[in-house]
């Protein structure tokens, strides 16, 4: 069975594992935000930061890539996302459908927020940017997650107007 995973932050430049193919993807009802606290990856308990979460909202839609797992590493490939991604038990994994440029439909492995876990936020933009311009974590500083994914969402066709502000507020921020 192949096994794909949908990418919408950072697994879109880092997915940490062999992936065979890369299709642009359509989630629909849920919305791409930095509605989480990180207190591992981009932040710490004393000083949390922000990273990227779906929330469940019935018409908005979410673009990202599907990224279908090398054949032969989906075990491997599992195990590593709930180690990265299940840290803290603020992400849910989910099977969702998403929808290809092509229009295929396929079921890929999705990681959405817990709207019941105490890293669940909802924060203004300028919030959101001053948080993430001075927070760091484990993985290294919430700038530079928030810059790649917004320039890789850019790159491949797909700015999200939320994230180019922020990349622009918090530049500014940081200069």
């Amino acid at each position: 069975m192949t096994m794909w995973v949908f990418g919408y932050g950072s697994l879109l430049w880092n997915p940490e594992f062999p992936v065979a193919r890369r299709e642009v993807a359509l989630l629909r009802d849920y919305a791409r935000s930095f509605c989480m606290r990180s207190i591992h990856h981009r932040g710490s308990v004393e000083e949390p930061g922000l990273v990227l979460a779906l929330d469940k909202v019935p018409g908005h839609d979410c673009s990202g890539l599907a990224l279908m797992v090398e054949p032969g590493h989906e075990t491997e490939t599992l195990q590593a996302l709930r180690e990265r991604e299940l840290i803290s038990s603020a992400y849910l994994e989910r099977h969702l459908e998403v929808e290809l440029a092509s229009g295929e439909r396929i079921t890929t492995v999705t990681y959405i927020i817990d709207p019941n876990h105490d890293q669940y936020c909802h924060l203004d933009l300028e919030e959101q940017a001053q948080i993430i311009a001075r927070s760091h974590g484990k993985r290294g500083a919430n700038s530079a997650y928030l810059f790649n994914t917004a320039d890789h969402l850019a790159q491949i066709g797909l700015a999200d107007a939320d994230l180019t502000w922020l990349a622009t507020r918090v530049r500014a921020i940081l200069a």
